[in-house]
């Protein structure tokens, strides 16, 4: 990645990351579940069983409703784990208190207490996201570990979940980053062309 590049997706996501600090409980609620009532109603959801889902943090898209929902439906998740600097797994726990507060405060799954799921079984990732574009780029937080994971969920319809502001015109990307399936914000499901 060229310094540019670099430098541009820096600024961009530190400016979207202080706007989602910046939001209110009440209004992170409400759109949260907007999202996920969007995601709950796309085909893409309905038609998955295995589901990789995340713990929000810091003001991130909160999928409580979601889980819940896909619990109702017999539907398996699992959550990502990161091992070390450069690797994540996908972890379903056992049960609800098979979670541990690791990395970046982030609740994760006990490794002692959950099941690792092979990322090509996964029918769905929904991922976490700072910044977007219309066309279902993402930037995350920097540390690569979704653009290393993702490749490997082969047959996985990836989507983010992700509110209106965090939309930018245009996400500076090189050929590592991975065009998204979809986009869900509270406004709308933006779906890429690939």
């Amino acid at each position: 990645m060229s310094t540019d590049l670099k430098a541009l997706k820096a600024s961009i996501r530190k400016e979207k990351i202080a706007a989602r600090k910046a939001a209110e409980a009440d209004q992170i609620r409400i759109k949260s579940e907007k999202i996920c009532k969007k995601i709950i109603e796309s085909k893409f959801y309905q038609e998955a069983e295995v589901i990789m889902i995340y713990k929000a943090v810091n003001g991130e898209v909160m999928l409580d409703v979601l889980e819940k929902d896909a619990i109702s439906q017999n539907k398996k998740i699992c959550y990502p784990l990161c091992i070390d600097k450069t690797v994540m797994k996908a972890l379903a726990p056992n049960d609800e208190n098979a979670f541990v507060s690791g990395s970046f405060g982030i609740k994760e799954p006990d490794m002692n207490n959950s099941k690792e799921i092979s990322p090509g079984d996964i029918d769905l990732v929904i991922a976490p996201c700072t910044a977007f574009d219309e066309k279902c780029r993402r930037i995350g937080m920097g540390a690569g570990y979704y653009d290393r994971y993702l490749p490997k969920c082969e047959k996985a319809y990836i989507a983010a979940a992700a509110y209106e502001y965090q939309k930018v015109k245009r996400v500076p990307a090189d050929e590592f980053d991975k065009t998204l399936d979809a986009v869900v914000s509270e406004e709308k499901v933006y779906y890429s062309a690939r």
